[in-house]
């Protein structure tokens, strides 16, 4: 089973800021409709984003899944064409064992940068980028040695 729940409150305030009313109203990523494989990650606040400029978002949600899947964070394509908006990393790659860390609960950052020429202005509740869940394969070396998930958090 895989689904999305938000980071607890006492992690919003570290990441985020102390509002229980933001904190109450902001959404769960959700699909546009049922034959769309990415699920939006929606802004909790306001965005300006500067020519060139690089932001580090947080989204106030995690992720679980199971151990034979992945969840990829891509920019939505019409943030990409429409702002030349990018992900630093051109595709986030959330393990299973990231749900719950130690260090901040698996709470989703993404990072962007602006690589048009004017300011990009979003509001909260707007998607930029979006998760799809895939299931992955291992290698017949993985299988034969026994090879379990070795998790640092």
């Amino acid at each position: 089973m895989r689904d999305f729940e938000k980071i607890s409150f006492e992690q919003f305030c570290k990441d985020i800021g102390e509002s229980k009313e933001l904190y109450d109203n902001y959404k769960l990523p959700i699909r546009d409709s049922k034959l769309t494989a990415g699920y939006d990650l929606f802004l909790i606040q306001d965005l300006e984003i500067k020519p060139n400029e690089i932001v580090k978002i947080p989204t106030g949600i995690k992720a679980y899944f199971e151990e034979d899947e992945v969840l990829l964070i891509v920019v939505k394509s019409s943030t990409g064409f429409k702002y030349n908006i990018r992900l630093v990393n051109q595709v986030g790659v959330i393990d299973a064992d990231y749900f719950n860390n130690k260090d901040n609960e698996g709470h989703i950052y993404v990072k962007v940068q602006n690589e048009g020429e004017k300011i990009v202005k979003f509001k909260a509740g707007e998607a930029l980028v979006q998760g799809i869940f895939l299931k992955y394969l291992v290698t017949k070396t993985d299988r034969d040695l026994g090879i379990e998930r070795n998790s640092d958090y």
